[in-house]
Formats: C-alpha cells, sequence, structure tokens
C-alpha cells in the first residue's frame, strides 16, 4: 500500500481517499458547469450558451468522425461528459494540489493510473454493449473472427492493449505534467540559488502550467477520439 496518500479501510478493503476526493470535486465541478451553462436557453444564444453550443458540436464532430451513420446519434451526450469530465479532471491538479501531514490529498484524478483505468474500462464495457444491442450476439461475435477466422486471437488481445494504451496514455501524461511541475516548485523554494532560483522557478512555473493546459487539453480529446473509435468497431457494420 502506497503510504504517500491518505487511505481508510472498510470491510478489509483500502480506499485511496485522494481519488476519492478528487473524483467527487471533479464530478460536483463538471455537474455545476454544465447546468450553469444549460440554464435558461434562448433562440439568439450568447455568452454562456455559446460556449455550451461550441462544446457540444465539437464533441458531436469526434463522434461523427469515428461513426458518420445514424449509430453515433447515441453517442453524443456520453462524448460531451467524458470530454468535460476528463478535461476537468486534468486540470483541477494545476491549481490546488493539497499537501499535508506528509500526505497528498488532493491532485489531478487522472494523474494515478486506477482512475484512468477505471475510465478506460467504463468506455470499453460500454462498446461491448452497444456492440451486442446494435448487432446481436452473433453478429457481435463475428466481428472477432472478421476478416478471417484465425485472426480471433488477434482480435482478443487488441481488446487488452486498447484498455491498456487507454488508460496509461491519459494517466503517463498527466503524472509526468504533475511530477515536473512540483519539481519547479521545489526550486523556486529551495533557496538554493536566493532570489535567482525563485524567480527563475516561478516563471518556469507558469510557463509549465500554462503548457499542462494544453496538454491536459489534448488529452482529453484523445481519449474521447479513441473511445469513440473503438465503440464504433462494436456498432458500425463493415
Amino acid at each position: 500500500m502506497n503510504e504517500k496518500y491518505p487511505y481508510v479501510t472498510f470491510l478489509g478493503l483500502h480506499f485511496n481517499l485522494t481519488n476519492d476526493i478528487a473524483i467527487l470535486v471533479s464530478a460536483v465541478i463538471v455537474f455545476f458547469l454544465l447546468f450553469w451553462l444549460a440554464r435558461k436557453p434562448q433562440l439568439r444564444p450568447g455568452g454562456k450558451q455559446n460556449v455550451l453550443e461550441y462544446l457540444i458540436d465539437f464533441t458531436n464532430g469526434i463522434v461523427k468522425q469515428a461513426m458518420p451513420g445514424p449509430e453515433g446519434n447515441r453517442f453524443g451526450l456520453l462524448a460531451l461528459v467524458l470530454f468535460v469530465f476528463i478535461f476537468v479532471s486534468n486540470q483541477i491538479g494545476l491549481i490546488f494540489q493539497v499537501d499535508a501531514g506528509g500526505l497528498t490529498w488532493f491532485r489531478s484524478p487522472t494523474a494515478d493510473p486506477v482512475i484512468t483505468m477505471g475510465l478506460a474500462l467504463i468506455v470499453l464495457v460500454m462498446s461491448h454493449f452497444f456492440g451486442v444491442a446494435v448487432k446481436g450476439i452473433s453478429g457481435y461475435l463475428k466481428g472477432y473472427v472478421s476478416p478471417v477466422a484465425f485472426l480471433a486471437p488477434i482480435n482478443v488481445i487488441e481488446e487488452f492493449t486498447n484498455f491498456i494504451t487507454l488508460a496509461l496514455r491519459l494517466y503517463g501524461n498527466i503524472y509526468a505534467g504533475e511530477v515536473l511541475l512540483l519539481l519547479v516548485r521545489q526550486l523556486a523554494f529551495s533557496g538554493a540559488g536566493g532570489p535567482v532560483s525563485f524567480v527563475a522557478g516561478f516563471l518556469l512555473e507558469i510557463i509549465w502550467q500554462g503548457f499542462s493546459v494544453f496538454i491536459g487539453s489534448i488529452q482529453a480529446y484523445i481519449f474521447v477520439t479513441l473511445a469513440m473509435v473503438y465503440t464504433s468497431h462494436k456498432v458500425v457494420s463493415e
């Protein structure tokens, strides 16, 4: 058990409070953000309604790229919520990171592989569910023996590699960004170079935070894009 993060034990299971708190905060932010943007819609949109409509058009575009046919109509809301949630989860650790008593109480939830694997698992389970729902059991299983039957083992292995790459790509980028940000912050407050190290560290932190916002946005886009691509492989007939 990693002792850097606070845990609680329930029924013999250890629960990471850092992840629980971060996920809860991200979910609350996403809920109230989308609720606020969607309040009092008008025929002639302006301000916050334009932001929401842009987000919807943007995520619908991701879905249409993967599923240009009518199959993609049911995944627009999933893509929107998934993109906003991952975007917020990637960014909150840059703004708030709480360390107290030698423990990290708050950071970006996507900086933990358990969270990103959970998100990847949700996507893949839903893709299989909709594959069966759209094509039926026989049509779903037929996808594993296409184009030829002897490729079935490779198609099965691909499901596991999709899960691993979807989860670890997001985790690796966000975790690396937060580690580098922490190192830059330690440089600023180390006092080794006096005022020079503080100014240099402060400037580097501002630059890296801006770059991390860009990386977090790109990773949210990539995750949703791959999620829709994997789902399209299950629901779209070749």
